[in-house]
């Protein structure tokens, strides 16, 4: 039986590994590692999906912020990564994850990830509409960066980590 655990229950270890296999070890490269570097994951907002003693998913949210050239700063939370073993991809494990995130994250701060846009457009409700002037610490294709939310802040500004973040968001 699959359940979904709080991500701090899960050892720190085994989520790396998960990560590797489902994302290579040159993960750490990624500019998504350097909006969230020196952030540990919301604990309010990150789940793993074990099943027996076995982690077979995660889902991470980061603490993250824009910061605007006009000097206002916006805290977001970064979605992501969504991680399934390979060998259980493709059973809506991921949609699952991603479910609970969102309905966590509920009256929070916007949203923002780095993904597919046809995927999370059609199910999950992210778009690129306001993050066209957004700059971030290192390469990104454009219409990957994505936000959700109703204050998602269409400002040019820098998107990085966010230092002074709670639990939750």
């Amino acid at each position: 039986m699959i359940q979904m655990v709080p991500i701090d229950t899960v050892a720190d270890d085994a989520v790396e590994q998960l990560l590797d296999r489902a994302f290579g070890r040159d993960r750490h490269a990624r500019t998504a590692y350097r909006l969230r570097s020196g952030t540990r994951p919301l604990a309010g907002l990150s789940f793993a999906l074990v099943e027996g003693e076995t982690l077979i998913g995660s889902i991470q949210c980061w603490p993250v912020q824009l910061e605007g050239d006009d000097g206002m700063v916006w805290p977001l939370v970064l979605v992501g990564p969504v991680a399934i073993v390979p060998e259980r991809q493709h059973e809506g494990l991921g949609r699952r994850l991603m479910a609970a995130a969102l309905a966590a994250a509920e009256g929070g701060p916007p949203l923002t990830l780095i993904g597919d846009p046809e995927y999370y457009g059609r199910f999950f409700g992210f778009d690129a509409t306001a993050t066209a002037l957004w700059r971030l610490p290192g390469p990104v294709e454009r219409h990957r960066l994505l936000a959700r939310g109703t204050d998602v802040p269409a400002q040019a500004g820098v998107l990085g980590p966010r230092r002074h973040a709670s639990a939750a968001a």
